[in-house]
Formats: structure tokens, sequence, C-alpha cells
């Protein structure tokens, strides 16, 4: 069988409900991919499940759960296509999604990422949390999203129907040149999970590569089937995570920067002190002393990659000085 241009990867772990639930949607309307299901050592029936029902899907099986990251790492060794797309199993795709994606890939060869419009699963007439209309970060390193600031989320009005430059793109449906992925030699392993995709968007921007929204293809995303936005454990990896890229990525005024940051996120712990949130409170302290203890190895990256950057002069990585400010304090919910 001839290569195909594009593969459609979904990463699993014990996940067999999401994938009977979402796989038929990825299989009638991708004909034109070839379609992987890498899984992260499972303890469910997920991979039987698979071999009974879809023959026709590629299964990896890696050897432990090394999260989305080291999870997507392993697995995309034993891809070969040209295209990339990172999917998560809890997406219903649409007909046609793929083609204006490969029509952008085939007319820009500088957009090496990719993200389609997400809107959410459970209504289909809003935009979803993880991605919305595509992504940004302010100065400071908090991302948000066309479509989605904070947990303001808009209505799809097709206000994003648009094809235009982001700064990010969605782990929920990412897709790269296999060529980009394996330079920037692909994910951070140590975030595990979340904000990876930022941190890797970030690398490909100080490299010359341009991250590109497409609105013409939309998928629908539950979102949190994994690790929910009420989980002290997902506010413990997007607060420890931001940190992170920030520290690798951010061109100057580092330490100034990473100050103003540790304030912002004590104001955060005071919004969640009032809401009785305690957990969470703990888990920015806890997202503090790894980002403290990680500091060393964090700097090394970021002497590293400041030696291998491109010499293509990168884009500015924000648009807004602080979204928190322009949010909680000018009340502007809408990008």
């Amino acid at each position: 069988m001839a290569k195909k241009d594009i593969a459609v990867v979904i990463l699993n772990w014990n996940g067999r409900a999401l994938l009977e639930k979402f796989l038929p949607s990825v299989l009638m309307h991708s004909e034109s991919a070839a379609i992987y299901v890498a899984d992260n050592a499972s303890t469910d029936d997920s991979v039987s499940f698979l071999k009974t029902n879809y023959p026709s899907i590629k299964i990896i099986q890696n050897q432990e759960n090394g999260g989305y990251a080291k999870g997507y790492n392993d697995a995309l060794k034993q891809v070969d296509e040209d295209i990339l797309c990172l999917l998560n199993s809890d997406i219903e795709v649409t007909k046609d999604w793929l083609l204006p994606i490969i029509a952008i890939f085939n007319a820009q060869p500088e957009t090496a990422i990719i993200q389609p419009k997400i809107l959410d699963f459970k209504n289909k007439d809003y935009f979803e949390y993880a991605g919305a209309g595509g992504g940004f970060i302010d100065k400071f390193g908090y991302p948000y999203c066309r479509g989605r600031i904070f947990d303001t989320i808009e209505k799809d009005l097709g206000q994003y129907n648009d094809t235009t430059p982001i700064f990010w793109a969605s782990g929920a449906c990412f897709f790269i040149r296999k060529s980009v992925f394996d330079k920037l030699n692909g994910f951070d392993e140590s975030f595990f999970a979340h904000m990876e995709e930022i941190d890797l968007c970030w690398r490909a921007n100080n490299h010359g590569f341009t991250t590109t929204y497409v609105g013409t293809s939309t998928v629908y995303h539950v979102g949190g089937a994994t690790l929910n936005n009420t989980n002290p454990k997902k506010t413990y990896l997007n607060f420890r995570n931001s940190l992170f890229t920030l520290t690798k990525n951010a061109p100057n005024h580092l330490f100034l920067l990473i100050f103003t940051r540790l304030i912002l996120d004590g104001l955060a712990s005071l919004k969640f002190l009032t809401s009785f949130k305690f957990a969470h409170i703990m888990a920015i302290l806890k997202a503090h002393a790894s980002f403290y203890s990680g500091l060393p190895q964090l700097l090394k990256k970021r002497r590293l990659l400041s030696q291998n950057i491109s010499t293509v002069a990168p884009t500015k990585y924000y648009q807004v000085q602080s979204i928190v400010w322009l949010y909680y304090v000018k009340n502007q919910k809408k990008f």
C-alpha cells in the first residue's frame, strides 16, 4: 500500500469507551489519511477492542504511560507520513475536515503547525475551552484563545471562520509537519501533559516557522475526558508547565518576567481562596515548588535552545501585556 500524505494518530490510555464512540467519525471522514492508535500501556481492553473491531487501524503499543508528551514522542517514531495529526480520543471530526488543512500545508511552505476550529461536542454552538479559535499568550505566559478567555466561552457565529496566523495550536487537534516535529525533537517530556503544545509552537516560532488557524475545518471536542478543569492535578500541571514554557523560551528580561508572574500566580491563589478551592491553592504551591527545583535544568535547556535558534527573526510572542489585567480589571471578556 502506498504511503499516504497524512497520519491521524490518536493517543489512548484506558479509553476504550471513547474509542468506541468517536473512532467511527474519524474513519468515515478521513479517507485520505492513515489512521493510528498509539496506546499508552492501557490496562483496559482498548487494544483487543481495536484488533477485533478495527483491523485496518495501525496500533502502536507504548511500553509505559508517559503522558501526552512522551506518549506521542515514542509513537511518532513509528509514523513516517509527511503530515501528522495528533488527535484526542474524545473528538468527533466532520466531513471533509482534512481538505482545508492539506490545502494550506501545500500552499504555505512556511506553515509548520495548524489547528482547526474546535467546538464543544456537548454544546455544538459554542467554542471548546481547549483551543477554540486558535491560541495566544500574554507577556507573562498566560494562554488564551480566540473564542475563549479564561472561563468565558464565545458562541460560534462564524466570527472565526478565517485562516490566520496564531501563536499556539491546541494539542486536542494538532497538525504538524513530520520534518518540523523531528527538527524540534518533539515535545518536552518533562511536561507530562498540558501546555507541551504551547512550548513546541513557541520553539517552532523561534525557528521562523508559522502556526496557522484554519477555521474552515471543524472538529467537536468533549474536553476534560482525561482530566477536567475542576481537577487540582490539572491546575498543578497548567501553572507549572506555563512557568516551564516561559523560562525556556521568553527572549529577554527573564527574571523580571518570572518575578511578575509569581506575583500574578499568588493573586490566582487568592481567587481560589475566595471560592474555598483549597486543593487548587495547594496545587499552585506544588507547581511553584516543582518549578524552583527544576530551574537549573530549565536554564540549561534555555541555553541550548538559544544556541540552536534559527537566524530568522521570530515574531513577537505576545499581543497583549496582561490578559489577567484586561479580563479581571478592564472586563474584556472576548478576544
